[in-house]
């Protein structure tokens, strides 16, 4: 029998994963919940009796999963906060999608002309329906996320600011309507809150948020939404495989 020598970066690796394995399983018992701190390096070290880069690589490995959030001087908490959701069409339907969490609440339906965004989308009209929304999490009503949705105005959408969202849920409302999504393009950057949204957000001007823009279309290239949402990076991450 032949055996191969097992490299040390090899055993680093498993280590590695095996202190996110553990912690990662006390994240998804409940163990430890959502905001909840976790033990420093030097304890985690001596829980696993494993090195400091050791614990480090399985935080990274936690952080990258979405599960914890780093803070530099200050130590890991819980970002996990029970359930998992689906960002195939972006963050927004993905969250009103899942069960439980977030809380939405309806700042406006209306008919609004932008002759901005017409011209940035290359639409002949100016004309949307405007479906601004705000999502808040915990006893305390903390905001995490401001959404701004503009649908192209058509005949079918002109009674929506009176007729509201069909069970609370614009993705539902667009779908018996006809409207269903097919591709899109997403854009995110980090950008410092503007007095307003501050404001809203119950928020210091200027303070980091990520910024997602999203473009979303049916199968015959036409536009069915453009969002535009705000999101607190305590809350929400971008996440690519490649």
């Amino acid at each position: 029998m032949v055996k191969r020598a097992v490299k040390s970066d090899e055993v680093g690796r498993s280590k590695a994963h095996m202190v996110a394995a553990t912690i990662e399983q006390d994240i998804l018992s409940g163990r430890l919940p959502f905001g909840q701190q976790l033990e420093s390096e030097y304890e985690l070290v001596e829980r696993f009796a494993v090195s400091r880069n050791t614990v480090r690589k399985g935080l990274d490995l936690l952080t990258n999963g979405g599960l914890i959030t780093r803070k530099g001087g200050i130590g890991s908490f819980v970002t996990f906060n029970g359930q998992t959701i689906d960002g195939t069409l972006g963050w927004t339907t993905a969250i009103e999608k899942a069960e439980g969490g977030a809380q939405t609440r309806l700042l406006q339906i209306a008919l609004v002309e932008d002759e901005a965004l017409a011209q940035e989308l290359k639409l002949t009209r100016a004309n949307f329906v405007a479906i601004d929304r705000m999502r808040v999490i915990g006893a305390g009503a903390q905001c995490i996320s401001l959404e701004r949705s503009r649908l192209p105005f058509s005949d079918e959408l002109a009674a929506l600011p009176l007729q509201g969202l069909v069970g609370g849920s614009l993705n539902r409302t667009l779908i018996e309507h006809g409207m269903v999504p097919h591709h899109g393009e997403q854009w995110a950057e980090v950008v410092g809150l503007e007095a307003a949204d501050a404001r809203l957000l119950k928020r210091r001007a200027g303070t980091s948020f990520l910024r997602s823009r999203r473009l979303t279309r049916d199968r015959d290239e036409r536009i069915i939404e453009y969002v535009v949402s705000l999101l607190d990076p305590a809350f929400f991450a971008l996440h690519l495989e490649f």
